[in-house]
């Protein structure tokens, strides 16, 4: 009896398999590299659940040694794991061996979002808070629950840090010093007839960003004289609303106090895209707190962090307004001229070596005094336009101050 079963081509089972090769979905980790999966997370795989942190953040620390287990051409990633929910993100390791680069992406309505590096951590206090974890920056994602992440070269050690930084939250009005609240009630008087130097600028506490003192590890240290002030910018996103910043900012401190070990949120000041100023560091507004923001340079300065990525993209200008009123109060306080230059002694950076002079702006960029993007390039040039704004707004208080 002869078989119906219908031969197949020779040619054709070659075809058929490399058609349907052809047209599977491709991921790239980076633009020309080679393709990754885009499988979703596996049913099988446990929900990494955060836990309660206090004040409204939640947290879980992930080693990532034996998830990395898919081969990528330059490294191995995590294929995607599932959350309870985050919005900020960051790895850190022991020692200053830095993977060649640490890459992670999102699900966002049910698609990835493109793959995001996480920038290195460079504001560091330099050894002076008794640390030997390094890491990248904290970065804020949005909400989310799947993430998949991807590392470059060689890993040992490294932990993925999960936070959800909770929900939007009000914070009130801003503060003024009492001493200023009162004179001004008592007096009926507009606030700039109180000052012969540029006057304080509206402040928010720590108090209403839900800074826990019990984070941090230690008691604030003080500088002698103030010569600069260092800019930063957060490298995190931009599309952060109001009600998100409270949270953002428990998310980095918490970061920096619990992940890396130092003894409080890095910054002095931080301003976001709305032009509020917050109070970043303890120790006192009005005082030379010194900070971990700046490495080989935080002796003698101020760091203030605009909240946000500003590669690319232009800082707002309400950001840029506060970023002028704050640096003009803290720089004619201590006799310093904003648009001019001053020299400076290195206790140590990846760019300067210890005890290295140099002179450099009194309102610099992170860049200029570490191996970093930051404060990202669209803001480091709007830098001298901004010294500029700073002299003549401490100029127009004090008009008989000379540079």
């Amino acid at each position: 009896m002869r078989s119906t079963r219908t031969r197949t081509s020779p040619r054709l089972r070659f075809i058929v398999p490399a058609l349907f090769l052809a047209l599977l979905p491709l991921s790239p980790l980076v633009p020309g590299a080679a393709p990754l999966g885009t499988e979703p997370a596996s049913a099988k795989t446990p929900v990494l659940t955060l836990k309660p942190a206090g004040k409204g953040l939640k947290e879980l620390d992930v080693p990532l040694g034996r998830r990395l287990r898919l081969p990528t051409p330059s490294g191995h990633r995590t294929g995607a794991m599932a959350t309870s929910g985050y919005s900020m993100v960051g790895v850190t390791w022991k020692g200053h061996h830095a993977p060649a680069a640490i890459l992670v992406r999102w699900r966002d309505g049910g698609s990835w979002q493109a793959w995001h590096r996480l920038p290195l951590q460079t504001d560091e206090p330099g050894g002076e808070e008794g640390s030997d974890r390094h890491g990248t920056q904290p970065v804020w994602t949005g909400r989310h629950k799947v993430i998949d992440v991807a590392v470059k070269g060689p890993h040992p050690g490294l932990t993925l840090t999960l936070m959800n930084t909770g929900p939007r939250q009000s914070t009130g009005a801003p503060a003024l010093p009492g001493a200023t609240r009162g004179r001004l009630a008592r007096h009926r008087i507009k606030p700039w007839r109180l000052w012969t130097r540029a006057p304080y600028p509206r402040l928010y506490t720590r108090a209403q960003w839900g800074a826990d003192p019990s984070w941090r590890n230690g008691s604030p240290r003080y500088n002698k004289v103030l010569k600069q002030i260092h800019v930063h910018h957060t490298a995190t996103a931009n599309g952060y609303s109001r009600g998100d910043v409270p949270g953002i900012l428990r998310g980095i401190y918490r970061y920096h106090t619990h992940s890396l070990g130092w003894f409080d949120i890095a910054y002095n000041f931080l301003i976001d895209r709305f032009g509020r100023i917050w109070v970043g560091r303890s120790g006192g507004a009005r005082r030379l707190v010194r900070g971990a923001h700046t490495l080989g340079f935080n002796q003698s300065s101020v760091g203030v962090a605009m909240i946000g990525n500003y590669n690319t993209t232009r800082p707002s200008k309400a950001a840029i307004r506060s970023l002028v009123r704050l640096a003009a109060w803290k720089l004619d306080a201590y006799h310093r001229n904003g648009a001019g230059k001053i020299k400076v002694w290195s206790s140590g950076s990846d760019k300067y070596g210890p005890g290295v002079g140099v002179v450099l702006p009194v309102i610099d960029g992170h860049r200029d005094t570490n191996d970093t993007e930051c404060p990202g390039t669209a803001l480091y040039k709007m830098l001298p336009t901004i010294r500029k704004r700073v002299w003549a707004r401490e100029q127009a208080f004090n008009p008989k101050k000379k540079g």
